[in-house]
């Protein structure tokens, strides 16, 4: 089954900011797949964050049936 993901985008990187969305996109049924933090060359702090998610995807609806064609036999046709 195919996976989906979710990626969310924190330019406000703390211990509060990754828990609530964290908490809140697992609430929704996504399981946390990583936390990737960018820095700058001038500070060991986080600039920002990306958080990703995933989950499976839903099925691929099946392909509808197709119409039944009724066939009428001539009385020519019947033995």
């Amino acid at each position: 089954m195919a996976l989906r993901y979710k990626f969310v985008e924190l330019s406000i990187v703390t211990d509060e900011t990754l828990e609530d969305v964290v908490n809140e996109w697992v609430g929704h049924g996504w399981q946390l797949d990583a936390i990737r933090f960018v820095v700058t060359e001038h500070s060991r702090r986080p600039a920002m964050a990306f958080v990703s998610f995933t989950r499976d995807a839903p099925a691929e609806p099946a392909e509808p049936n197709p119409p039944l064609r009724l066939i009428l036999a001539d009385d020519n046709d019947v033995e």
